[in-house]
């Protein structure tokens, strides 16, 4: 193996952040402004003779401010990665009213299912015929370091491999099978989808993105060869409509031939035996209704 030298993606991975209850901070935090309320009118009110209430004051409105400036929202199903001068200190997903140190950045992400229709793409498929293609999936975030700092736009990741996921798989297999020997992208949705979220699961894993479920909601020919493909499609069926009439039409000729010997109900030679051959199944495999001549001679 050749060595490039670029060096390897440093993953990252998500882990608990130590951040504190916003409410229980609120209440410390009003129990500040209540001692600053109390310094500041005592001293009002003493002619500022007390110096030291000037003092709590002055501590009471700094670290109130600090403990202000740490507040923050965390809705249902949303998290906040926590960094310290761009260091990752962790992720914090406890919902409601939070608080951390003010000198930690917070970045909020969402970790919602998130439904994405991509838009149609045409693919050649196993076979060479150009198709189009488009499919439905539903993602979302669960590992929200990964997501936020291990690529560069994590949703336009999300659009770019689901484009690439859709064409590497409908390459793979023909869009359909008249015979049905082999998966088809027409016949074979679930076992089609199935290897879709396969795929995408194994793309995405770097962005630390899972697939909950996906599926094709467009599959087409390629309008260039949209009207040649259903010409051939109906002769195909055509076809074999045909070869399961020949087959259950030979079926029963012989199966009259052998009980009319059998019972004894008429002896044939090899001529009159094809003559007879030849009119059942012009009976049986006839698109219309066929009309008997009477012979009212003898058979010969």
């Amino acid at each position: 193996m050749v060595d490039t030298g670029t060096p390897a993606l440093n993953r990252s991975r998500e882990t608990r952040a130590n951040t504190q209850s916003g409410y229980l901070m609120l209440l410390i935090w009003l129990a500040l402004l209540g001692v600053a309320a109390w310094a500041l009118i005592t001293n009002i009110n003493g002619g500022g003779e007390v110096a030291w209430k000037w003092v709590v004051l002055g501590v009471s409105a700094f670290v109130g401010t600090i403990i202000l400036c740490g507040f923050y929202l965390i809705n249902p199903n949303e998290a906040a990665a926590i960094q310290l001068f761009g260091a990752y200190k962790g992720t914090d997903r406890q919902e409601g009213l939070r608080w951390i140190l003010p000198w930690l950045s917070r970045k909020k992400i969402a970790v919602r299912a998130n439904n994405v229709i991509s838009d149609k793409i045409k693919v050649n498929d196993l076979r060479g015929n150009p198709i189009e293609m488009a499919a439905q999936v539903v993602w979302r975030v669960t590992d929200t370091a990964q997501a936020l700092f291990d690529v560069d736009d994590y949703k336009e990741f999300v659009m770019a491999q689901i484009e690439a996921a859709v064409r590497s798989i409908g390459s793979r297999y023909p869009y359909d099978d008249i015979e049905h020997q082999e998966i088809t992208l027409r016949g074979n949705h679930d076992e089609v989808g199935v290897e879709l979220r396969k795929a995408l699961i194994e793309r995405l894993s770097v962005a630390g993105i899972t697939v909950d479920e996906c599926g094709l909601t467009h599959l087409a020919y390629a309008q260039e060869i949209a009207g040649a493909m259903l010409r051939r499609q109906q002769a195909e069926a055509v076809i074999s409509a045909r070869k399961k009439l020949v087959e259950g039409a030979v079926g029963m000729v012989e199966m009259a031939l052998d009980q009319l010997s059998a019972k004894g109900v008429v002896h044939l030679d090899d001529e009159r035996r094809a003559a007879m051959v030849s009119n059942l199944m012009v009976v049986l495999c006839s698109e219309r209704d066929t009309h008997p001549v009477v012979n009212a001679g003898s058979l010969y």
